[in-house]
């Protein structure tokens, strides 16, 4: 078949197509839903992917967080629960390590009153007042091991923290709600009954969603000013940062070594605290991703299916009310081969006119999304929505292209 022959096929098969509007535009109904899936679900897991790497950088590089239980992936079992806590002596034991750049301690404020404000508290300041601000200690070391940026101001020293002092971080959401466009450096602050002067802000804390970010409502105290208002919480968590990626596993079994011998741990026991990277929610996050992708397999894969039986279908409608026009082009010296061209393009171009509104529609969808959450259109999965929905044409277009190749061409011009 020459290529004369392949551009009148093609042309046969849209002015068919056209012919056949309404009839071609349900048929692709459910290719469209199917390809429209497919890019809505792809990028909205892929802004996700997006907002939480950027997330888990913010945590601060080369850095190794230590608790007395894991605290992701898992829930934590009885006998975790009532593992001895870590203490700030602890932290200070693990600063002296080798390639251990620096290390920090923090506690957190935990209550269970109101459904909703758990480990929340209630500030005043500059004539304002806000609720559901989250309240912690920091150690002096916790910008450096944090990689924390200050908007303005500048974090507590170590003298500050030992002496006590009614100084606080403020987070930048906290700071905005109460001081607005004013300078809150040198503000004071009411909470818990402690009055504290603000001494910093801090730069906006990226989260998963657009819109306000919990951890940018938040008070940062001295651990020792934080042990003050909250003498009951003694439950520290351990951040440490080491010098280069290259040396992680080296300074995680130092740190193991170290904490085992300080905590008492006999040899033919496990430890009974725990030690992760970034990297554990990196592999949390995979494993829910793992499975969103499955999911938009599965309801894909349902919409492309109905939408190649509905193709089929019609194809075969088509083959049965064509059988005189088909008869009349073999009369005429149309081939096998040219018949079974004909009507596998019909089935592929009506599927890839599905896979291109499909994928319209799927792409503003995604991009009016990206307001109320983080979505980005991913072009490898357009190309690959394009592509399926041509290969389902192609698959779901033989076996009629193929019935109306075999045709007899004296019975077919018979055919009434």
């Amino acid at each position: 078949m020459n290529f004369s022959d392949v551009k009148e096929t093609i042309t046969i098969s849209l002015d068919t197509l056209r012919a056949n509007k309404l009839r071609s535009g349900l048929t692709v109904l459910g290719i469209v839903i199917g390809v429209l899936t497919v890019i809505i679900m792809s990028s909205v897991i892929n802004g996700l992917n997006e907002s939480v790497n950027g997330i888990i950088s913010q945590l601060g590089s080369n850095n190794l967080f230590i608790f007395r239980f894991p605290v992701f992936g898992s829930r934590p079992t009885l006998e975790e629960l009532s593992r001895k806590q870590l203490t700030y002596d602890d932290m200070m034991s693990l600063q002296g390590l080798p390639h251990v750049v620096a290390a920090s301690a923090a506690l957190r404020f935990a209550s269970f009153g109101d459904f909703g404000a758990a480990g929340m508290t209630t500030v005043k300041g500059g004539g304002k007042k806000q609720e559901n601000v989250g309240l912690g200690g920091e150690n002096f070391t916790s910008a450096i091991v944090n990689d924390w940026h200050l908007a303005r101001g500048r974090f507590f020293t170590e003298q500050e923290q030992q002496r006590y002092a009614k100084i606080v971080i403020l987070g930048h959401d906290t700071a905005e709600t109460l001081f607005g466009s004013e300078d809150p450096i040198g503000k004071e602050i009411t909470t818990s009954g402690v009055t504290a002067t603000v001494i910093g802000v801090l730069d906006p804390v990226k989260g998963l969603t657009p819109g306000k970010n919990p951890n940018d409502s938040f008070l940062y105290f001295p651990l020792t000013t934080f042990h003050y208002i909250h003498p009951e919480i003694l439950d520290y968590w351990v951040t440490l940062k080491y010098d280069d990626a290259k040396n992680r596993t080296l300074v995680e079994e130092e740190v193991r070594e170290r904490l085992r011998v300080r905590r008492k741990v006999p040899v033919d026991k496990e430890d009974n605290f725990a030690i992760f990277g970034s990297d554990s929610l990196t592999r949390l996050w995979s494993q829910l991703t793992g499975g969103l992708f499955l999911l938009m397999f599965a309801l894909s894969s349902v919409g492309l299916m109905v939408g190649g039986v509905g193709v089929m279908n019609i194809m075969l409608v088509s083959v049965t009310e064509r059988t005189r026009e088909i008869g009349v082009r073999k009369a005429i010296g149309a081939t096998k081969r040219t018949i079974l061209l004909q009507f596998t393009l019909e089935a592929m171009v009506l599927c890839a006119i599905g896979g291109i509104v499909g994928i319209a529609l799927g792409s503003l969808i995604a991009l009016t999304l990206h307001v109320f959450l983080p979505s980005i259109l991913s072009s490898a999965w357009v190309i690959a929505a394009f592509t399926i929905s041509i290969g389902i044409g192609l698959v779901f277009g033989i076996y009629p292209a193929w019935k109306a190749a075999s045709l007899n061409p004296i019975e077919a011009l018979r055919y009434e």
